[in-house]
């Protein structure tokens, strides 16, 4: 009897396994979070430690999406070739080390190393967690956890923003160091607790290391409570859409490509944008009492019922109609703010800018990787990452130029490429809910 993976894991379901696994790659998508995040709200007491410009101090944030960039590109190849497994341990071990060597450098040349090193780290990070996780998940209910998962980006942005708040409270010298470390103790934690996940079922078949990937689902049927496979079933790699055989670029899977990267690079630019400038912004000057590291958390908290109606949306309505969704009420929200004329209509746009975007995320993040087939799953979420840190590379410098021409413009331009983004969307014309990834 010939069964795919996709198959056998329908006959266990989601159960304990599947929560197991979203603890422990929940924990470092955590780390992830915090370490992006911790460029806005480090930056300034960065500069006053190392006695420069607040602009030169966000060269951390240039170089550290630059090693995102780098990394997402990278690793998410390599994945493809050498197993997811064994690269996530790697990437996670180097999130800590380089993470926890930045609390402690002694001049802005030596940050700049490590950040970019720490960058390079969850760039590879990133894209192979989800392609892992969603290679665990029956095609029932994907959309649905690879959006909770996606959500402990909320669970790190509120800790980095209490770390903030919690380190200028009580004066620290150097709040960045604080911010640092706490960014780094997640992913320390969790390279112990990724040797406990095994290499991804759905890559073993499609290496031809089919008796390994019977025993990993085996592990996850017993896990759930169901039975084992019976012995005599053989698996087999679900088939590759004609004119997908060699790369996202191919003939079938190219408009989706070309669209689903647009979209990375512009929402990046648009998430980047705002959570990287806003925070200092609103600690600093701010706008009456939408201001300070108070109102920070709350904007934080804003996100988790954000991702609660993608997680909703994807099941019900679909991956492409809810980010559709998103991405309008995204760019909605950045026109509100262009024409707030009060600190309470601020402070709504605000937080229905953080509300959207965020689910904006939870939604791309299901869809893209079930757009590609297994062999090539890792390098499109790979590639797609890796748009995504070019935008974070570029925000700072167009950022520059747009926030010298006011807050209210820079805002104005986001909600301008959000819906670009929106525009984008309409090339990829797939809808992959309750389909299988094989």
């Amino acid at each position: 009897m010939q069964m795919t993976v996709d198959e056998a894991l329908a006959r266990g379901g989601t159960g304990r396994f599947q929560w197991r696994l979203l603890g422990i790659f929940g924990l470092v998508w955590a780390a992830d979070a915090m370490q992006v995040i911790a460029v806005g709200f480090a930056a300034p007491s960065v500069a006053a430690t190392f006695g420069i410009e607040r602009v030169t101090a966000f060269q951390i944030g240039t170089v550290f999406f630059l090693g995102m960039f780098v990394g997402a590109w990278g690793f998410g190849r390599l994945a493809d070739r050498v197993g997811r497994r064994n690269l996530l341990i790697l990437t996670v071990a180097m999130d800590a080390v380089f993470g926890l060597a930045s609390v402690f450098a002694q001049d802005f040349t030596w940050l700049l190393v490590l950040r970019f090193l720490t960058g390079a780290a969850v760039g590879g990070t990133l894209p192979v967690d989800y392609a892992m996780m969603a290679e665990f998940l029956p095609p029932r209910n994907r959309g649905r956890w690879l959006v909770w998962l996606e959500g402990f980006w909320a669970v790190g942005t509120i800790v980095i923003a209490l770390t903030a708040w919690i380190a200028a409270a009580n004066g620290a010298v150097a709040p960045w160091r604080w911010i640092f470390a706490i960014a780094a103790l997640p992913a320390l934690i969790g390279i112990f607790l990724r040797i406990w996940v095994p290499e991804s079922p759905m890559y073993l078949v499609r290496k031809g290391r089919t008796d390994q990937a019977h025993k990993v689902l085996d592990r996850v049927l017993a896990a759930n409570g169901a039975q084992a496979l019976p012995r005599d079933v053989t698996l087999i790699p679900a088939p590759v859409p004609a004119g997908a055989e060699t790369s996202i670029f191919a003939p079938m899977l190219r408009s989706r490509t070309i669209g689903v990267l647009a979209v990375w690079f512009l929402v990046s630019l648009s998430y980047y944008g705002v959570f990287v400038w806003v925070p200092g912004q609103l600690a600093t000057e701010g706008f009456g009492f939408v201001r300070g590291y108070g109102f920070l958390v709350i904007l934080a908290l804003a996100q988790i019922p954000g991702y609660a109606l993608a997680a909703w949306g994807v099941e019900a309505l679909g991956r492409r109609t809810t980010l559709m969704g998103f991405l309008i009420l995204s760019a909605a929200g950045c026109f509100l703010f262009t024409v707030a004329s009060g600190t309470a209509m601020v402070a709504s746009a605000l937080m229905l800018m953080s509300f959207s975007l965020l689910g904006t995320w939870g939604a791309l993040y299901a869809f893209t990787p079930e757009l590609y087939p297994t062999h090539l799953r890792g390098t499109g979420m790979g590639t797609a990452s890796a748009m995504a840190r070019l935008g974070g590379i570029l925000a700072p410098s167009m950022l520059a130029l747009v926030f010298a021409r006011g807050f209210g413009f820079a805002i104005g331009v986001f909600a301008v490429l959000l819906l670009l983004a929106a525009a984008a969307l309409l090339l990829v014309r797939a809808e992959t809910r309750d389909q299988a990834i094989g």
